[in-house]
């Protein structure tokens, strides 16, 4: 059988990493099977939808390259691929379980419930609608059908069998047994019409014959419910999967956007609202792909640097961990920058043109300019950065920088090198080896001389390679560079 694979995200807000690496995980399998990735939009909870987040979710899809095969905005051959646009479908199916008597209506109002909620309170109870207390209330199983004619707002509760442990499989976390008492008779149907997650996302999997169901692990107290209703119908269950939380840097907890505003790090792909990014700040798609896969998941090897085709390659569903994943900032930047380094200048400046629109006039130097930058950026953003210190001399001196310096000794390095290229003593292609030279017989180490050289051309003691820096502003600038700072510490 062919695998087939969805992912399925609600509208209710801006895809975060969580559902970005499930997403990814989805596609991964889909492609390594030679498979189907499908995008689907549950979108049956209209009070809690938030306005383009459709669009967000497929926009960043798309900027990672993840192609749906099947979807709202692709079609497909078991469409519709949105929730909303599939009501008469969940109607039918929901009408066979009750005919089958394995669901039924009920016809509490909200203050009934509330009323019993408040009650078990009192006694240190958990309020579950279920086998022991479902005869207790207002529905078809405890009234005639003469009483239910007046009462308009009625749910279709599935109704869990009893004296029956319910037993499901997970790939990753293996048997799972629950007791029918711990499991509640889920609304089904809602007041309003609409089906819950719970259902339409049972009858959507089997409907578009999906094989292998990989989601959160916040999904997998819904397992042994979403069993019940397979085996209401008498149809196979696809294969679960339920990854691992991805836990905040102090590995304690859920990564949240609170965690990302406060440690100053992304959490959504794209940016969203006052939010910037992971493609805002500097990511390729490629570097974030290659971290996020790495969220719960790893190869048999000891590489951590691939590209897409080898994480298809490599991907085996039982090296998936159990354990939570700890978000890792300075990992992810640090993945980033080897995906940089890999690239071709030509390549970063026309896939990436808007990180690059300020550092120079012309493609060609942008070019130059990319190529020598390149080894130490590890975000785009860094480029813009480091090119003002090739473009542009120090507007100021850093002043803790500036303390490490032996100002008489500084003064002498920067003259002799000065002077020593005014007169053709040599050429600046040799300045380094030369000064290296001159200091060992003058007594000047290695750091001295670097250090002070640092501070004439970019203003402090940290930045990109010196040597490039003089091969790309030239001989006047860099007298000129020099100049400024003698003038300066004088």
């Amino acid at each position: 059988m062919s695998v087939r694979v969805r992912f399925a995200p609600s509208p209710t807000g801006p895809l975060h990493i969580g559902g970005l690496r499930t997403a990814l995980y989805n596609y991964i399998l889909a492609k390594k099977h030679k498979g189907t990735f499908i995008l689907r939009i549950e979108d049956t909870d209209k009070k809690r939808e938030v306005e383009k987040s459709e669009k967000y979710i497929l926009d960043a899809l798309s900027w990672l390259g993840i192609k749906p095969n099947e979807g709202p905005f692709s079609g497909g051959p078991y469409g519709p691929y949105r929730q909303s646009e599939r009501n008469n479908i969940y109607k039918a199916y929901a009408k066979r379980l009750i005919d089958s008597k394995s669901a039924y209506y009920a016809y509490d109002s909200e203050s009934d419930l509330n009323k019993a909620r408040e009650n078990l309170k009192k006694t240190g109870g958990a309020f579950k609608y279920n086998s022991a207390n479902r005869l207790l209330f207002n529905n078809s199983l405890t009234l005639d059908s003469k009483k239910v004619k007046g009462i308009k707002e009625k749910v279709i509760r599935l109704k869990i069998p009893e004296n029956k442990k319910i037993n499901v499989d997970d790939q990753i976390r293996g048997r799972i047994t629950v007791s029918p008492e711990e499991v509640e008779d889920k609304v089904l149907i809602k007041a309003d019409g609409m089906p819950t997650y719970h259902f339409a996302n049972v009858i959507d999997d089997y409907l578009m014959k999906i094989t292998h169901v990989i989601r959160g692990e916040e999904w997998l107290p819904s397992l042994p419910i979403h069993k019940i209703l397979y085996d209401a119908y008498g149809w196979n269950t696809p294969k679960f999967m339920h990854l691992p939380l991805i836990l905040n840097t102090a590995g304690k907890g859920k990564l949240s956007k609170r965690d990302g505003e406060k440690e100053g790090y992304p959490i959504f792909p794209l940016r969203w609202k006052d939010s910037l990014g992971f493609k805002e700040t500097g990511f390729l798609p490629e570097g974030l792909i290659n971290y996020i896969v790495l969220l719960g998941w790893s190869p048999e090897s000891d590489k951590e640097i691939l590209n897409i085709r080898e994480i298809v390659e490599l991907f085996k569903e039982d090296k998936i961990h159990k354990g939570g994943a700890r978000f890792d900032f300075e990992k992810a930047v640090w993945l980033n920058q080897k995906h940089i380094q890999k690239k071709a200048p030509e390549k970063l400046l026309k896939k990436f043109p808007e990180f690059f629109k300020n550092i120079a006039d012309n493609e060609k130097l942008k070019v130059s300019l990319i190529a020598l930058i390149q080894e130490r950026a590890a975000l785009l953003t860094d480029f813009e950065k480091e090119s003002f210190l090739f473009t542009n001399s120090p507007a100021k001196y850093d002043i803790n920088s500036l303390s490490r310096l032996d100002e008489k000794k500084s003064l002498q390095i920067l003259k002799y090198l000065h002077d020593s290229l005014n007169n053709k003593k040599f050429v600046l292609d040799n300045w380094k080896s030369e000064m290296m030279g001159w200091g060992k017989q003058e007594g000047f180490s290695a750091k001295e001389i670097m250090q002070t050289i640092r501070m004439a051309l970019v203003g402090s003691l940290k930045g990109p390679d010196l040597v490039s820096i003089s091969s790309f502003i030239g001989k006047d600038a860099f007298l000129k560079r020099l100049n400024s700072f003698i003038g300066f510490l004088k």
